[in-house]
């Protein structure tokens, strides 16, 4: 079994100093430290320490074209990174932060191009977690934390998932129990003539709009080529992907059908649906999710996580709603039944 790194418990209402301070020493000494957000874990090192967040990198196996999204405390520590802060960044700042929205603008010439994978934007956000929010003051200046699984594999949820993905490759995790949105922030680049989401998230549309009235919403989901400059993380084609083979199934009974056919096969199958799924054999091991997109999102990547730890060699899921406020779940999904 390899090396486990050090795991610290704090409880997230009242963040214990030592922890904070253990975990500033590890980022102050350019370790890597897995903190907890509201959204899901993070792999956090210093953002403007070339170094540590080279890292990051390594640690995750993550191509060097792929910007990391960098945390702050509040819209002025983010002006600070930032080449131009546009008047509806500060609109959106102000409406929905600290909270699960990350914010595109043009990177300033101190910022490492290694942050923005080699581009000229940055990716920033100010996260409402009591923990990571600790750190980030006891630290004094912005950490860069994507997040803490490798590569193209699922998001973690809780300190048990980046110790199974990353093991000793990070030095420090601070253990604040499941992360509340579930599911990664949403990305807004606010720099072009409108604002544009760039990754459907944790904020819903709606509330966006509401804030910039002009937003413009892809009706196809962004894609970046391989090789390719981005300016936000999650745009690959694949991502967010279990161990097991992912497929997705448009209609309830196709879906059950499909779980019975492969478990027929010899294969160990799991069913992930949004209502009972029906009688099925033992071998497929049946997840059923709740049918609201906020409360689905919550437990998806815990769910995809254990069905890979109970050995499944494919996950079937029915596939949700194509409405807006799915939109970051059916991302998610997507990509993560593309082929690797």
């Amino acid at each position: 079994m390899p090396p486990m790194p050090r795991v610290v418990a704090v409880d997230p209402r009242a963040p214990d100093r030592d922890a904070i301070a253990e975990a500033v020493g590890v980022l102050r000494a350019g370790g890597l430290v897995a903190l907890p957000t509201e959204t899901v874990y993070g792999l956090g090192a210093r953002a403007l320490d070339a170094k540590a967040v080279a890292r990051i990198f390594a640690a995750k196996g993550r191509p060097e074209n792929h910007p990391l999204i960098l945390h702050v405390l509040d819209e002025e520590s983010a002006r600070r990174l930032a080449a131009s802060w546009p008047e509806r960044a500060s609109r959106v700042a102000r409406a929905l932060w600290p909270g699960p929205l990350t914010i595109v603008v043009d990177r300033a010439p101190g910022v490492p191009a290694a942050i923005a994978g080699g581009g000229d934007s940055i990716a920033v956000r100010s996260p409402s977690h009591s923990v990571t929010r600790a750190v980030i003051a006891a630290l004094g200046e912005p950490v860069a934390a994507p997040s803490a699984n490798r590569y193209q594999g699922l998001s973690p949820t809780t300190a048990a998932h980046v110790v199974a993905q990353l093991g000793d490759a990070v030095d420090l995790v601070l253990d604040a129990g499941a992360c509340e949105e579930g599911i990664e922030s949403t990305v807004v680049d606010v720099r072009g003539a409108s604002a544009r989401v760039l990754r459907p998230g944790a904020v819903g549309a709606a509330a966006l709009r509401a804030v910039l009235p002009e937003l413009e919403v892809e009706a196809r989901l962004e894609r970046a080529a391989p090789g390719a400059l981005r300016a936000s993380p999650g745009m690959g084609a694949r991502h967010y992907a279990p161990r097991a083979r992912l497929v997705l199934v448009e209609s309830l009974e196709s879906a059950r059908s499909l779980a019975v056919e492969l478990a027929a096969r010899g294969a160990r199958v799991g069913l992930v649906v949004r209502e009972r799924a029906g009688a099925v054999p033992a071998s497929v091991l049946v997840r059923e999710l709740p049918a609201g997109a906020g409360p689905y999102a919550h437990l998806l990547y815990r769910t995809l996580h254990d069905l890979d730890d109970a050995g499944v060699g494919a996950i079937v899921v029915h596939d949700v709603p194509s409405d807006e406020t799915w939109s970051a779940v059916a991302d998610r999904l997507r990509r993560a039944a593309e082929s690797a």
